[in-house]
């Protein structure tokens, strides 16, 4: 059983990894769950990934605050909207529903991530 929850938590991880860049697949959710998939299952991978210089703090801070820092709102939200717009008209361009329907989980996902509170600066 750790080992499964071990192999779950890396495939969490490389997916929140991946959510950094394609606009539909979310990040905080998938390095919320590797994070508690291995605070099951392997200490090491745990403590890692609580240190990482990327993720560590951003992790730290939403499982503490249920908070995000301004700048990675900021960055998420930029980084979601340029991807969606590269894609709708570039990738996908004269498919009116399928724009629309990426459009409205645009808005959505930007709704939900500026519904948490926002980290203060220390």
């Amino acid at each position: 059983m750790k080992y499964l929850l071990i192999v779950l938590g890396i495939v969490s991880l490389c997916l929140g990894i991946l959510g950094v860049f394609l606009p539909v697949l979310p990040t905080t959710p998938f390095l919320l769950l590797s994070a508690t998939l291995f605070m099951r299952s392997s200490k090491r991978l745990y403590h890692w990934l609580l240190n990482h210089k990327v993720f560590g703090q951003y992790i730290r801070s939403f499982m503490e605050n249920r908070s995000i820092p301004l700048k990675v709102k900021v960055i998420s939200i930029a980084v979601m909207w340029a991807s969606m717009f590269s894609t709708v008209f570039f990738v996908i361009n004269g498919k009116l529903w399928l724009q629309l329907l990426l459009f409205a989980i645009a808005i959505g996902a930007t709704i939900h991530i500026l519904s948490y509170k926002t980290k203060k600066s220390t």
